[in-house]
This record gives structure tokens, C-alpha cells and sequence, in this order.
């Protein structure tokens, strides 16, 4: 198969980030084609360092990208990242609030020297009364109703992901293509921003049109009345476990017959949907008794013959091995910074029948500094004196 030219390819992306959600944002950029070029600076971005449950997020959120250590306080080092950001396309930073501008870095200050610049904020609250709140995902799923939805009554609990991170940098990422497409017709950029907050309230506003349609405010998912009488996690004769989600009325006479519930198939009081939801407590446990009988592989394949939802309880590990991951260039080959190899999630899109492709290993601090000042119009002599004035730092290895 030919490979396609990516859409984003020429568009330019300086990015100050750290943590998830910036890196995010130039993640999904960078892997549709843009060139993004990660400025750190001389310690390097402290997300290298974490350990425990931030030790993925640098490897993870980083692929598709150079980089480039200079000192960003230093007069050289910020007329270097000047040149850069004069011919850049797109900017993206999630510091605190307050910090680009601290820098001169801030959107009015860059606009008037290149007009064209997109230039994008990802914080945790937009405009209004929190605006200068410092925010972390957890915090943003605490304020904004998710911790309680996924925890149980009285113990708020947040998901087990920076799913507030990860979905804000893509609505970070739809807010720059917009602009993009606007620039198109006028020729100018423009400042757009993303946050937490407001993220965690857009995901959780089908619960608050629940409590307008109903009036009845919705409770903890893990106590929720479900909308479907079968949609639960079943033990299975192996002592193992697997979701069934039974959804519509001719799933679940397909259900009745395949597991041989043909009494509940013979009762027209459980032919349609709201009447079984009423009746669960009569059906459920002759369900899971009938489903704990059977070991897990033979009720996945009685499920996959008639067409209906169902999952293995998975851990993240497991998917190393996922078959459909591995069949359909789902998981990324990429070069762990301690020499290690793996293979992490990509981009869960296709493009013309393609998964975006690697071009840029996870990089190592400096390992593109060289190559991104001679772009910016620094002679090699140039760079080698910023290098002994510690200006910049340059990998000892060749560029991946």
C-alpha cells in the first residue's frame, strides 16, 4: 500500500508543555503530519522524571516529535526560540496561568510578530471566576461531578485515566484545526484555548440532561438504575468474568435462545425493554446463575455469532497482546528513553484506510537541538559556540 502524505505535513508546532494535556495536544497533531518541535529547557521537562503512576505519561505523549534544550531564560536562548516561533504556524503551552506572559511569550506580545501564529492555551478553567486556578485532572474530575459519578455514593473516585487530560487536548486539537481553517480565509491567526473544567462539564452534561429531563438527579454509575435490564459484568465457570450488554428487544430474544432462557422468551411481560428494566430483579439472577454454568470462551463465541455486545475484563497490560491491536497497526513500536522497546496505543483514527506512522522516536533532550537551530538559520560554528556557553544542549547521539 502507498503511503499516504499526512494531512497536517508543512504546518509547524512549537510546543511548551508538560504533564498530559499539552504533550497531548501535540501528540495527535504530530502524529497526523504536523512537525512539532518540544522546547525544553537545560533541566529538561520534570515529566522524564515521575515515577509511580506518571511514569508513562512522557513515553506515551511524546512520539512524533523533536526537541529542542536551549535556556529559555537566557537573552540567546530566547532570540533563538523567537526565530522559531516567527515562522511557526502554531504555538501550544499548558503552564500556569500567568507564566507565558512572565516570559513575553504571551499571545499579544507573539501576534505582532508573526500574525499568522495559532496559538493555544490548555489550562484548567476557562474564562470566569476560576480562570487563575491552578488545576490537575483529578481536580477537574472532582469539582466537575465525574469523580462522583464513577466512585460509589459518599466515595468520589477518579477514572483510571487522565481522561479529563487527554480529552481536553483534543478539544485543544479541534480548536486549532478550526483555527487553521479560519486562517485559511483570512489570513490571520488567533488565540484558542482548552481546559479541565470545562471538558469534565461537557462529559458530564448527559447526566445534568438526565436530572433536567427526569428531575431525578443521577446517581453514582455504580449504583445506577441502567437503562437495559442485561448490561452488567457476569462470573463465568472458570472463575473468570466478561461484560454482556443486552440492548435492544431482538438482542435479547437472541440472548433467550441462545442461552436457553425460554421461559423469559415465552413471557410477553419481558418482550420489550421497560418492562424487562422493571422486572431485573426477577430475571437477573437466573442470568448470571445460567451464565456462571459456562466457561468464558464458550459464551464470548455464542455472543459473537448473534451479533451482541461483550467484553472480557481487560487490564492495561493485556493489551500488549491484543489480536485485533496487533493485526491492525494499533500499537506504535517505539524506543523507551532507558534503550527498552515497546509498542503504545496510536491514534485511534484511520486515514484513507491507514493508521498515522511514526516518524520521530521518543526524544531524547537535545537530540534535535542542532538540526532545529540550522532550520531556524544558525550556522554550525553558531551552534557550537551556544553549545560551550551552555546555551543549548546537544544530544551525543544521532538524531531517531
Amino acid at each position: 500500500m502507498q503511503v499516504r502524505e499526512q494531512p497536517l505535513a508543512g504546518i509547524r508546532i512549537i510546543e511548551f508543555t508538560h504533564m498530559v494535556m499539552g504533550p497531548a495536544i501535540g501528540l495527535i497533531l504530530g502524529d497526523l503530519g504536523a512537525e512539532v518541535i518540544k522546547v525544553e529547557p537545560l533541566k529538561g521537562d520534570n515529566t522524564r522524571r515521575l515515577q509511580g503512576s506518571g511514569a508513562g505519561y512522557f513515553p506515551m505523549y511524546n512520539r512524533n516529535k523533536r526537541n529542542l534544550t536551549i535556556d529559555t531564560q537566557s537573552a540567546a536562548g530566547r532570540e533563538a526560540i523567537g526565530r522559531l516561533l516567527d515562522r511557526a504556524d502554531v504555538l501550544i503551552e499548558n503552564f500556569r496561568p500567568g507564566a507565558m506572559q512572565e516570559s513575553g511569550w504571551d499571545y499579544a506580545t507573539l501576534s505582532a510578530r508573526n500574525p499568522r501564529l495559532i496559538y493555544c492555551s490548555a489550562k484548567g478553567f476557562l474564562k470566569g471566576p476560576y480562570e487563575r486556578r491552578t488545576a490537575l485532572d483529578e481536580v477537574a474530575q472532582m469539582m466537575g461531578g465525574l469523580a462522583y459519578m464513577t466512585g460509589l455514593p459518599g466515595k468520589p473516585m477518579r477514572a483510571g485515566a487522565s481522561v479529563i487530560d487527554v480529552t481536553g487536548g483534543m478539544f485543544g486539537v479541534i480548536a486549532i484545526l478550526a483555527a487553521l481553517e479560519e486562517r485559511h480565509r483570512t489570513g490571520r491567526g488567533q488565540e484558542v484555548k482548552t481546559s479541565l473544567f470545562e471538558t469534565t462539564a461537557f462529559l458530564v452534561g448527559q447526566h445534568m440532561a438526565q436530572k433536567a429531563v427526569s428531575g431525578v438527579a443521577a446517581p453514582p454509575m455504580t449504583v445506577r438504575q441502567s437503562a437495559w435490564a442485561v448490561y452488567d459484568i457476569f462470573e463465568t465457570r472458570d472463575s473468570d468474568q466478561i461484560f454482556v450488554g443486552v440492548v435492544t428487544d431482538s438482542q435479547w430474544r437472541k440472548f433467550c435462545e441462545s442461552f436457553g432462557f425460554l421461559e423469559f422468551l415465552a413471557d410477553p411481560s419481558l418482550a420489550a425493554n421497560g418492562d424487562r428494566v422493571r422486572q431485573r430483579e426477577r430475571i437477573i439472577g437466573v442470568i448470571r446463575e445460567g451464565l456462571r454454568q459456562l466457561e468464558k470462551a464458550e459464551i464470548m463465541r455464542r455472543l459473537d455469532v448473534i451479533g451482541l455486545p461483550f467484553a472480557p475484563i481487560a487490564r492495561p497490560e493485556d493489551l500488549f497482546d491484543d489480536p485485533h491491536l496487533n493485526a491492525g497497526d494499533g500499537l506504535v513500536p517505539l524506543t523507551l528513553p532507558s534503550g527498552a522497546t515497546t509498542r503504545l496505543p496510536a491514534l485511534p483514527v484511520e486515514l484513507d484506510g491507514q493508521r498515522c506512522s511514526l516518524r520521530h522516536q521518543i526524544p531524547r533532550e537535545g537530540e534535535h537541538s542542532a538540526a532545529v537551530l540550522r532550520e531556524a538559520g544558525y550556522s554550525d560554528a553558531e551552534i557550537t559556540r551556544l553549545a560551550a556557553e551552555g546555551i543549548v544542549r546537544l544530544s551525543d547521539r544521532p538524531a531517531t
